[in-house]
């Protein structure tokens, strides 16, 4: 992919790139020294002259990753030259890891953009542990993936997600509002306590069924398992939640024979990060018990 400017006005070409192209600092630092960043066709340092007329061209082809590409189906929910949306199925990671670098989204993505030829990586904009499913929006380079993260930092891009959860709450909408902070290592587990960070989660009561619920909600903040603890925290914990559910939960769920939270990523709506047009993708899934 390329991005391409012809400048109307003189100046240094790092005033160009981050005012009229839009790149990230980290990204334009990284791309002077892979000789991706050209005037008239010539490649050049940041602090090149330019000048009224000038063609600025910016290289945005990515590097082959480090892990395999694997022939994996993709339910593919959107896609254009910039973004793709997929539904992530259960049970499986994000990205690859130190102790498992096959079977993730990310094998699943390369082995697609191989088998189509499009030389893109795998930037998730959102991001599901192993064991919730559904939409994750993924960037197809560096320049859209900062787009992107700006757009999520000013609160452009809202998620929702439905859950099954243990009983009911009380009202039929409301907001969550609890603090979450990490437990002390080597647990990856985070908990409510005051001197946590902010977090906040919007609900609605959805369907009201014998001893259990559904919700769905809307994480105004994005903190690591924050859907899981807000619940826990309600006194409705999600079905299937092993780290989280309450004794009445589990055996519930054991009961039911649910094998994973039941917790589902089920739409986005944001701004088109570079035609501007408003979107909303939705999943293919949902929650439903057995």
């Amino acid at each position: 992919m390329e991005l391409c400017h012809t400048a109307v006005r003189s100046g240094r070409l790092s005033g160009f790139l981050k005012g009229e192209l839009g790149l990230s600092t980290g990204l334009m630092n990284r791309l002077k020294w892979q000789n991706a960043i050209l005037v008239n066709g010539r490649p050049v340092h940041t602090d090149y002259p330019v000048q009224p007329g000038d063609q600025l061209t910016v290289l945005l082809d990515e590097p082959e990753p480090d892990y395999p590409a694997e022939d994996v189906p993709l339910d593919i929910l959107y896609e254009d030259a910039h973004l793709l949306a997929v539904d992530k199925p259960v049970g499986m990671l994000i990205h690859p890891s130190r102790v498992k670098t096959t079977g993730t989204l990310a094998n699943a993505v390369a082995g697609y953009y191989r088998r189509t030829g499009q030389h893109s990586a795998f930037h998730p904009v959102t991001r599901l542990d192993r064991d919730t499913y559904g939409l994750v929006l993924l960037a197809k380079n560096a320049h859209i993936h900062a787009a992107m993260n700006q757009l999520h930092a000013q609160a452009g891009l809202v998620k929702r997600y439905h859950a099954l959860v243990f009983g009911a709450p009380a009202e039929t909408n409301g907001i969550i509002d609890a603090p979450i902070a990490r437990l002390p290592l080597p647990s990856l587990l985070r908990e409510i306590r005051a001197d946590g960070k902010p977090s906040r989660t919007e609900y609605t009561l959805l369907e009201r069924q014998n001893g259990y619920s559904k919700l769905a909600l809307r994480p105004v903040t994005g903190r690591t398992h924050q859907l899981r603890l807000h619940c826990k925290a309600m006194g409705c914990p999600i079905l299937g939640d092993p780290q989280y559910g309450s004794e009445q939960s589990q055996c519930f769920s054991r009961k039911k024979g649910l094998t994973h939270q039941m917790l589902c990523a089920v739409d986005l709506e944001f701004s088109h990060p570079v035609t501007g047009t408003p979107m909303k993708i939705s999943s293919h899934m949902d929650v439903t018990l057995p």
